[in-house]
Protein backbone atom coordinates (compact mmCIF):
# COMPACT_ATOMS: atom_id res chain seq x y z
CA UNK A 1 0.00 0.00 0.00
CA UNK A 2 0.72 3.55 -0.15
CA UNK A 3 1.58 5.88 2.41
CA UNK A 4 3.36 9.06 2.11
CA UNK A 5 4.12 8.19 -0.95
CA UNK A 6 6.30 4.98 -0.23
CA UNK A 7 5.15 1.45 -0.25
CA UNK A 8 4.61 0.31 3.11
CA UNK A 9 3.23 -2.96 4.32
CA UNK A 10 0.56 -3.53 7.08
CA UNK A 11 2.58 -5.79 8.79
CA UNK A 12 6.73 -7.06 9.47
CA UNK A 13 8.51 -8.85 11.93
CA UNK A 14 12.14 -7.50 12.75
CA UNK A 15 14.26 -8.56 15.94
CA UNK A 16 12.15 -10.47 17.39
CA UNK A 17 8.82 -7.98 17.39
CA UNK A 18 5.72 -8.29 15.20
CA UNK A 19 4.70 -4.52 14.02
CA UNK A 20 1.60 -4.06 12.90
CA UNK A 21 -0.03 -0.68 11.44
CA UNK A 22 -2.70 0.00 13.63
CA UNK A 23 -5.52 0.23 12.16
CA UNK A 24 -7.64 1.47 14.96
CA UNK A 25 -6.23 4.61 15.09
CA UNK A 26 -6.40 4.95 11.01
CA UNK A 27 -6.49 7.75 9.12
CA UNK A 28 -5.67 9.80 12.32
CA UNK A 29 -2.45 8.84 12.64
CA UNK A 30 0.19 6.43 12.24
CA UNK A 31 0.78 4.12 14.73
CA UNK A 32 2.99 1.26 14.92
CA UNK A 33 1.45 -1.59 17.01
CA UNK A 34 4.58 -3.66 18.67
CA UNK A 35 3.83 -7.54 19.59
CA UNK A 36 6.81 -9.06 21.43
CA UNK A 37 4.41 -11.59 22.90
CA UNK A 38 1.82 -14.44 21.61
CA UNK A 39 -0.40 -12.06 24.42
CA UNK A 40 0.35 -9.29 22.42
CA UNK A 41 -0.31 -11.07 19.74
CA UNK A 42 -3.56 -12.46 20.79
CA UNK A 43 -4.32 -8.71 21.63
CA UNK A 44 -4.47 -7.03 17.95
CA UNK A 45 -6.37 -10.28 16.30
CA UNK A 46 -9.01 -10.19 18.97
CA UNK A 47 -9.14 -6.45 19.27
CA UNK A 48 -8.82 -5.44 15.51
CA UNK A 49 -5.69 -3.31 15.94
CA UNK A 50 -5.23 -5.72 12.80
CA UNK A 51 -8.40 -6.72 9.98
CA UNK A 52 -8.78 -8.84 6.86
CA UNK A 53 -9.03 -12.34 7.13
CA UNK A 54 -4.70 -13.06 5.02
CA UNK A 55 -3.52 -10.55 7.74
CA UNK A 56 -5.01 -12.13 10.68
CA UNK A 57 -3.36 -15.19 8.59
CA UNK A 58 0.10 -13.01 8.38
CA UNK A 59 -0.08 -11.97 12.34
CA UNK A 60 -1.43 -15.41 13.93
CA UNK A 61 2.23 -17.07 11.70
CA UNK A 62 4.81 -14.58 13.41
CA UNK A 63 2.34 -14.94 16.70
CA UNK A 64 3.45 -19.12 16.26
CA UNK A 65 7.17 -17.99 16.24
CA UNK A 66 6.87 -15.63 19.11
CA UNK A 67 5.61 -19.09 20.95
CA UNK A 68 7.34 -21.77 19.47
CA UNK A 69 8.48 -23.16 23.02
CA UNK A 70 4.57 -24.38 23.30
CA UNK A 71 3.25 -24.36 20.12
CA UNK A 72 0.19 -26.30 21.00
CA UNK A 73 -0.81 -23.83 23.90
CA UNK A 74 -0.05 -20.86 21.03
CA UNK A 75 -2.08 -22.66 18.56
CA UNK A 76 -4.77 -22.97 21.27
CA UNK A 77 -4.90 -19.59 22.20
CA UNK A 78 -4.68 -17.70 18.67
CA UNK A 79 -7.69 -19.92 17.72
CA UNK A 80 -9.81 -18.53 20.11
CA UNK A 81 -9.42 -14.72 18.87
CA UNK A 82 -11.42 -14.83 16.04
CA UNK A 83 -13.76 -17.48 14.75
CA UNK A 84 -14.59 -16.76 11.74
CA UNK A 85 -12.51 -16.28 9.11
CA UNK A 86 -10.70 -19.53 8.02
CA UNK A 87 -6.93 -17.78 7.43
CA UNK A 88 -6.38 -17.83 10.54
CA UNK A 89 -6.92 -21.60 11.24
CA UNK A 90 -5.16 -22.19 7.84
CA UNK A 91 -2.11 -20.57 9.02
CA UNK A 92 -1.89 -21.92 12.23
CA UNK A 93 -2.04 -25.47 10.98
CA UNK A 94 0.35 -24.50 8.14
CA UNK A 95 2.86 -23.38 10.91
CA UNK A 96 2.04 -26.58 13.04
CA UNK A 97 2.76 -28.77 10.27
CA UNK A 98 6.30 -27.04 9.46
CA UNK A 99 7.09 -27.60 13.21
CA UNK A 100 6.38 -31.24 13.35
CA UNK A 101 8.87 -31.16 9.91
CA UNK A 102 11.69 -29.17 12.22
CA UNK A 103 11.86 -26.36 9.69
CA UNK A 104 12.85 -22.85 11.00
CA UNK A 105 9.65 -21.10 11.62
CA UNK A 106 10.66 -17.58 11.06
CA UNK A 107 12.07 -18.83 7.72
CA UNK A 108 8.44 -20.72 7.21
CA UNK A 109 6.65 -17.42 8.61
CA UNK A 110 7.91 -15.27 6.06
CA UNK A 111 7.89 -17.70 3.55
CA UNK A 112 4.08 -17.78 4.49
CA UNK A 113 3.72 -14.13 4.18
CA UNK A 114 5.47 -13.61 0.79
CA UNK A 115 2.65 -16.13 -0.47
CA UNK A 116 0.24 -14.19 0.41
CA UNK A 117 1.45 -11.10 -1.25
CA UNK A 118 1.88 -12.86 -4.66
CA UNK A 119 -1.77 -14.31 -4.17
CA UNK A 120 -3.01 -10.65 -3.88
CA UNK A 121 -1.08 -10.01 -7.01
CA UNK A 122 -2.23 -12.33 -9.01
CA UNK A 123 -5.82 -11.85 -7.82
CA UNK A 124 -5.45 -8.01 -9.25
CA UNK A 125 -3.68 -9.27 -12.48
CA UNK A 126 -6.77 -12.16 -12.72
CA UNK A 127 -9.76 -9.67 -11.70
CA UNK A 128 -8.77 -6.90 -13.59
CA UNK A 129 -10.06 -8.52 -16.72
CA UNK A 130 -13.25 -8.28 -15.23
CA UNK A 131 -13.01 -4.45 -15.00
CA UNK A 132 -13.77 -2.44 -17.91
CA UNK A 133 -13.45 1.18 -18.53
CA UNK A 134 -15.80 4.09 -17.03
CA UNK A 135 -16.96 1.36 -14.57
CA UNK A 136 -18.60 2.44 -11.15
CA UNK A 137 -17.81 -0.64 -8.87
CA UNK A 138 -19.24 -1.35 -5.39
CA UNK A 139 -17.03 -2.32 -2.45
CA UNK A 140 -17.85 -3.39 1.21
CA UNK A 141 -15.96 -3.67 4.22
CA UNK A 142 -12.00 -2.80 3.40
CA UNK A 143 -10.39 -5.62 1.37
CA UNK A 144 -7.25 -3.95 0.25
CA UNK A 145 -4.06 -4.25 1.44
CA UNK A 146 -4.20 -3.40 4.94
CA UNK A 147 -6.34 -6.81 5.21
CA UNK A 148 -4.01 -8.86 3.25
CA UNK A 149 -0.28 -7.32 3.98
CA UNK A 150 0.08 -5.75 0.55
CA UNK A 151 -2.07 -5.39 -2.33
CA UNK A 152 -6.04 -6.45 -1.27
CA UNK A 153 -8.32 -9.14 -2.46
CA UNK A 154 -11.42 -7.07 -3.66
CA UNK A 155 -9.34 -3.68 -4.07
CA UNK A 156 -6.16 -5.52 -5.99
CA UNK A 157 -8.24 -6.18 -9.49
CA UNK A 158 -8.99 -1.90 -9.04
CA UNK A 159 -6.05 -1.42 -7.77
CA UNK A 160 -4.82 -3.13 -11.36
CA UNK A 161 -7.52 -1.50 -13.30
CA UNK A 162 -6.17 1.97 -12.32
CA UNK A 163 -2.73 1.28 -12.98
CA UNK A 164 -3.66 0.22 -16.32
CA UNK A 165 -4.92 3.56 -17.19
CA UNK A 166 -9.04 2.27 -16.98
CA UNK A 167 -11.27 5.10 -15.78
CA UNK A 168 -13.12 3.82 -12.43
CA UNK A 169 -14.92 4.97 -10.07
CA UNK A 170 -15.37 3.04 -6.50
CA UNK A 171 -18.42 3.35 -4.39
CA UNK A 172 -17.12 2.25 -0.38
CA UNK A 173 -19.49 1.30 1.41
CA UNK A 174 -18.94 2.74 5.53
CA UNK A 175 -18.99 -0.75 6.48
CA UNK A 176 -20.65 -0.01 10.12
CA UNK A 177 -20.74 -0.34 13.13
CA UNK A 178 -16.18 -0.28 12.92
CA UNK A 179 -16.75 2.04 9.86
CA UNK A 180 -14.18 -0.09 7.58
CA UNK A 181 -14.89 2.24 4.40
CA UNK A 182 -12.72 4.96 6.23
CA UNK A 183 -9.66 2.70 5.60
CA UNK A 184 -10.65 1.51 2.35
CA UNK A 185 -11.48 5.57 1.25
CA UNK A 186 -7.87 6.09 2.92
CA UNK A 187 -6.04 3.39 0.64
CA UNK A 188 -8.03 4.50 -2.47
CA UNK A 189 -6.98 8.10 -1.54
CA UNK A 190 -3.02 7.15 -1.95
CA UNK A 191 -3.18 5.45 -4.92
CA UNK A 192 -5.07 8.17 -6.70
CA UNK A 193 -8.13 6.39 -7.34
CA UNK A 194 -11.66 7.92 -7.56
CA UNK A 195 -14.20 7.08 -5.41
CA UNK A 196 -17.19 8.24 -2.81
CA UNK A 197 -18.04 6.64 0.91
CA UNK A 198 -21.40 6.23 1.13
CA UNK A 199 -23.58 4.84 3.77
CA UNK A 200 -24.59 1.26 3.99
CA UNK A 201 -28.16 1.82 3.50
CA UNK A 202 -27.24 3.80 0.14
CA UNK A 203 -26.17 1.14 -2.09
CA UNK A 204 -29.47 0.14 -2.91
CA UNK A 205 -30.10 3.48 -3.97
CA UNK A 206 -27.28 3.70 -6.44
CA UNK A 207 -28.16 0.80 -7.78
CA UNK A 208 -31.60 0.93 -8.74
CA UNK A 209 -30.21 4.16 -10.56
CA UNK A 210 -27.93 2.32 -12.91
CA UNK A 211 -24.95 3.94 -11.21
CA UNK A 212 -23.37 0.88 -10.23
CA UNK A 213 -22.19 -1.67 -12.91
CA UNK A 214 -20.54 -4.12 -10.71
CA UNK A 215 -19.54 -4.99 -7.63
CA UNK A 216 -16.30 -6.93 -5.98
CA UNK A 217 -16.15 -8.04 -1.96
CA UNK A 218 -13.80 -9.88 -0.20
CA UNK A 219 -14.15 -13.14 2.31
CA UNK A 220 -13.32 -14.23 5.40
CA UNK A 221 -14.64 -18.22 4.73
CA UNK A 222 -15.86 -19.59 1.51
CA UNK A 223 -17.85 -22.81 2.10
CA UNK A 224 -17.31 -26.07 0.31
CA UNK A 225 -20.41 -25.46 -2.07
CA UNK A 226 -19.64 -22.03 -2.40
CA UNK A 227 -21.26 -20.41 0.47
CA UNK A 228 -19.73 -17.53 2.09
CA UNK A 229 -18.76 -15.45 5.33
CA UNK A 230 -18.50 -11.57 4.73
CA UNK A 231 -18.59 -8.36 7.05
CA UNK A 232 -21.87 -7.88 8.19
CA UNK A 233 -24.00 -6.55 5.36
CA UNK A 234 -22.14 -7.86 2.32
CA UNK A 235 -25.75 -10.55 2.22
CA UNK A 236 -27.99 -7.42 1.29
CA UNK A 237 -25.67 -5.98 -1.04
CA UNK A 238 -25.55 -9.66 -2.90
CA UNK A 239 -29.50 -9.63 -2.61
CA UNK A 240 -30.13 -6.13 -4.04
CA UNK A 241 -26.86 -6.61 -6.88
CA UNK A 242 -29.01 -9.53 -7.99
CA UNK A 243 -32.01 -8.27 -8.09
CA UNK A 244 -30.72 -5.28 -9.96
CA UNK A 245 -29.08 -7.33 -12.24
CA UNK A 246 -25.64 -6.99 -11.45
CA UNK A 247 -22.77 -8.77 -11.30
CA UNK A 248 -21.19 -9.40 -7.96
CA UNK A 249 -18.05 -10.89 -7.64
CA UNK A 250 -15.65 -12.26 -4.14
CA UNK A 251 -11.91 -11.85 -4.28
CA UNK A 252 -10.32 -14.25 -2.18
CA UNK A 253 -7.25 -16.56 -1.82
CA UNK A 254 -7.52 -20.36 -1.73
CA UNK A 255 -6.66 -20.10 1.90
CA UNK A 256 -10.34 -18.58 2.46
CA UNK A 257 -11.75 -21.94 1.22
CA UNK A 258 -12.68 -24.38 4.23
CA UNK A 259 -12.69 -27.92 2.89
CA UNK A 260 -14.43 -28.69 6.17
CA UNK A 261 -17.50 -27.43 5.85
CA UNK A 262 -20.10 -28.12 2.94
CA UNK A 263 -22.25 -25.02 3.56
CA UNK A 264 -22.53 -21.92 4.99
CA UNK A 265 -24.86 -22.98 7.79
CA UNK A 266 -21.83 -23.93 9.09
CA UNK A 267 -20.27 -20.98 9.52
CA UNK A 268 -19.14 -19.87 13.20
CA UNK A 269 -20.44 -16.29 13.14
CA UNK A 270 -18.95 -14.19 15.74
CA UNK A 271 -20.92 -11.92 17.86
CA UNK A 272 -18.98 -8.97 19.03
CA UNK A 273 -18.72 -6.09 21.89
CA UNK A 274 -21.75 -3.72 21.88
CA UNK A 275 -20.06 -0.82 22.56
CA UNK A 276 -18.81 -1.18 18.52
CA UNK A 277 -22.12 0.05 18.33
CA UNK A 278 -22.86 2.54 20.79
CA UNK A 279 -19.30 4.41 20.18
CA UNK A 280 -17.15 5.47 17.99
CA UNK A 281 -13.54 5.76 18.12
CA UNK A 282 -14.10 5.43 22.43
CA UNK A 283 -17.18 8.46 22.01
CA UNK A 284 -20.61 7.18 23.10
CA UNK A 285 -23.07 7.87 20.65
CA UNK A 286 -26.03 6.41 22.35
CA UNK A 287 -26.64 6.24 25.98
CA UNK A 288 -26.19 3.14 27.86
CA UNK A 289 -29.58 1.68 28.00
CA UNK A 290 -30.00 0.81 24.37
CA UNK A 291 -30.01 -2.86 23.95
CA UNK A 292 -28.12 -4.33 21.14
CA UNK A 293 -27.33 -6.97 18.44
CA UNK A 294 -23.62 -7.45 16.74
CA UNK A 295 -23.42 -10.13 14.14
CA UNK A 296 -19.38 -9.01 12.74
CA UNK A 297 -20.27 -11.45 9.75
CA UNK A 298 -23.43 -12.61 7.61
CA UNK A 299 -23.62 -15.39 5.20
CA UNK A 300 -24.19 -14.94 1.19
CA UNK A 301 -25.62 -18.05 -0.30
CA UNK A 302 -23.50 -19.28 -3.47
CA UNK A 303 -26.03 -18.48 -5.71
CA UNK A 304 -26.22 -14.86 -5.22
CA UNK A 305 -22.12 -14.93 -6.53
CA UNK A 306 -21.13 -13.91 -10.00
CA UNK A 307 -17.52 -15.55 -9.71
CA UNK A 308 -14.93 -15.97 -7.46
CA UNK A 309 -11.48 -14.01 -7.97
CA UNK A 310 -8.45 -16.37 -7.04
CA UNK A 311 -4.70 -16.52 -7.90
CA UNK A 312 -5.96 -19.60 -9.95
CA UNK A 313 -8.47 -18.07 -11.91
CA UNK A 314 -12.45 -16.76 -11.76
CA UNK A 315 -14.54 -20.04 -10.29
CA UNK A 316 -17.95 -20.40 -10.60
CA UNK A 317 -20.55 -22.83 -8.86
Amino acid sequence: MIINGKNQRALWYENNILNIIDQRKLPYKIDIYKARTVKEVEYAIKEMVIRGAPSIGATAVYGMVLGKNDIEKTSNQLKKTRPTANDLFYAINYMKNEYDKDKNLLISANEYVENIIKTCRKIGEIGEKIIGHNMNILTHCNAGALATVDYGTALSPIRFANNKGKKINVYVDETRPRCQGLLTSWELKNEGIPYQLIVDNAAGYYMKNGEIDIAIVGADRIAKNGDFANKIGTYEKAVLAKENNIPFYVAAPFSTFDKNIKTGEEIIIEERDRNEIIQINGKKIMPNWIKTKNPAFDVTPKEYVSGYITEKGIIQY
